[in-house]
C-alpha cells in the first residue's frame, strides 16, 4: 500500500528518494504535520572536508529547515576520538584531538552554505559531542547507560557481525562506540528536545538503539529514519571519483573539478541526482532525466550548476561552466582550470612530460603518466603526447600549457609570477 503523507517533510523526502527505512513513519509525519520537529545526524570528523557522498545527508537536514523544522548537525568530536566501525573493514586509526579540531573549522565551512546557523525557531544549532563525551565519568556512563545494552544485541549489529565473520580486529574502544552514538541522541534529546535521529541506512543499528535508550531512560518516544545508500548507475560510490574523493570544501578540490564531477555523472543518474542534490521541482527533475541524445548533456550542466552554487556559490557555478564552455567548446584554454605554478627550481633546465603530468593531478603516478601517452590519452595544447621522454624547457612555458588526459580532464601548467 502507498503511503500519502500529512507533512510537507516526510512528502519531500520521499518524493526526492531520501527515505529508506523509519522506526514508526506515520506518527513521525503527524509530528511534522502537527508541530515543530527538532531532528540530527552526527557527521564524525576524519577529515578537513566531508565529500559528496555526505550530500545525501546535508541535503535532508536542508529540507528539514526549509520545511520548517529545526535541523541539528552533530560534530563528532568525542565520537571521532573512537571511531565509527560501521561498514569498515580494519580499525579505525587513532587521530589527535588537534586534528580533530581543525577537521571541525573545515567541515563547519559547508554546512554554512546549506544551513542556517542561530537562535531562532528553526534555526540549527551547531552542537559538538565532545561538550558531554569528554566529561564523563566512565564507571557513572557504564552503570546508567552500559546496562541498557546487552552483549548479544551489539554483536548482532551488522556492524559487528561482517567484521568478526571476516576475522577482521575489532577494537574495544569501537566496540563503545554503539553506546556513545545512542547517548548523544540521549542528551539531545535532554538539551535540545530533539526527537529524531537520521542518517545512512549503515547507520540503522547505532540509530535504533538510540531510540530505544530514550524509550527506556526517559519513557518516551523518540524516532530514527535513514537514507537509502547511493550510487551511479555504473556502480561506483556516490563520494568517489577515479581520482579519489570528491570534496566539498575548494581547498581540498578546485570548484571546476568539482563542477566537471557533475557534469560527466552517467545519464541514468541525472533525474536521481537532480532530485537529490538540488531544489528543482520533482516534475522538472524527472523530465530532465528523461532526456535523451544531447539534450542530457544540457540537464548535466544544469545539475553541475544547480550543485555548484548551492555548495560553492553561484560565481563558482558559472566560472566553472565558463571554463568548461572555453575548453570544450571552442578548444581553448579556460581560466578556472586547476592550475600547476613550477618554479624556475622546478624546470631547471627542463622538466618531463610525464613529470608534469604527474605533478598537474590528471595520474597518481609516473607508471600511470607513461601508460596514459602509450594508450594515446595524453595531450599537450590539444595535441597528441607520443613521446613520454619528451622534456619540456622553460621557452615552452613561457605561456601556460594545457594538458589533458581524455577527452574530460584538463590542467594548466605555468611559471610562477
Amino acid at each position: 500500500m502507498t503511503y500519502h503523507p500529512k507533512s510537507e517533510f516526510i512528502a519531500t523526502i520521499m518524493a526526492r528518494g531520501f527515505l529508506a527505512d523509519c522506526t514508526d513513519l506515520e506518527e513521525l509525519d503527524a509530528r511534522f504535520h502537527k508541530e515543530t520537529v527538532t531532528g540530527y545526524i552526527g557527521f564524525d570528523l576524519t577529515a578537513t572536508s566531508l565529500h559528496i557522498g555526505n550530500l545525501v545527508q546535508i541535503m535532508l537536514l536542508r529540507w528539514m529547515q526549509k520545511t520548517g523544522h529545526r535541523p541539528i548537525t552533530l560534530m563528532g568530536g568525542g565520537t571521532t576520538k573512537v571511531g565509527d566501525p560501521s561498514g569498515k573493514d580494519e580499525m579505525r586509526k587513532i587521530i589527535s584531538v588537534e586534528q580533530i579540531n581543525a577537521n571541525a573549522d573545515g567541515i563547519r565551512q559547508v554546512f554554512s552554505r546549506y544551513i542556517a546557523y542561530g537562535d531562532g525557531p528553526t534555526d540549527s544549532p551547531l552542537v559538538n559531542n565532545a561538550e558531554w563525551l569528554d566529561e564523563l565519568k566512565y564507571i557513572e556512563f557504564l552503570r546508567d547507560i552500559g546496562k541498557h545494552f546487552t552483549i548479544n544485541r551489539l554483536l548482532a549489529f551488522e556492524s559487528v557481525k561482517s567484521r568478526l565473520d571476516r576475522e577482521q580486529a575489532l577494537s574495544f574502544i569501537e566496540f563503545n562506540y554503539m553506546l556513545l552514538q545512542a547517548y548523544d541522541f540521549l542528551e539531545l534529546y535532554r538539551r535540545h528536545g530533539c526527537i529524531l535521529q537520521m542518517g545512512g541506512s549503515d547507520q540503522w543499528g547505532n540509530i535504533v538503539s538510540g531510540v530505544d535508550l530514550i524509550r527506556r531512560v526517559e519513557a518516551t518516544e523518540a524516532f530514527g529514519l535513514t537514507t537509502p545508500l547511493v550510487t551511479r548507475a555504473d556502480g561506483k560510490k556516490m563520494g568517489k571519483s577515479a581520482e579519489g574523493a570528491v570534496w566539498l570544501n575548494d581547498d581540498m578540490m578546485a570548484s571546476y573539478e568539482f563542477w566537471q564531477w557533475w557534469r560527466n555523472v552517467p545519464d541514468a543518474d541525472v533525474g536521481k541526482f537532480l532530485k537529490m542534490f538540488t531544489e528543482l521541482p520533482v516534475d522538472e527533475c524527472e523530465r530532465l532525466g528523461a532526456l535523451g541524445g544531447s539534450e542530457i548533456n544540457d540537464a548535466k550542466v544544469l545539475l553541475a550548476n544547480e550543485v555548484t552554487t548551492l555548495c560553492r556559490g553561484a560565481d563558482a557555478a558559472a566560472a566553472a561552466e565558463a571554463t568548461a564552455r572555453e575548453v570544450f567548446e571552442k578548444g581553448g584554454v579556460g581560466d578556472d582550470l586547476p592550475t600547476l605554478e613550477l618554479t624556475g627550481e622546478d624546470v631547471g633546465d627542463g622538466i618531463s612530460i610525464t613529470q608534469l603530468i604527474v605533478r598537474s593531478g590528471l595520474v597518481k603516478s609516473g607508471k600511470e603518466a607513461k601508460r596514459l601517452i602509450a594508450d594515446h590519452g595524453a595531450r599537450m595544447d590539444d595535441e597528441p603526447v607520443t613521446d613520454a621522454g619528451l622534456m619540456i624547457d622553460r621557452a615552452a612555458l613561457a605561456s601556460p600549457i594545457k594538458l589533458s588526459a581524455g577527452k574530460k580532464r584538463h590542467a594548466l601548467v605555468k611559471m610562477a609570477d
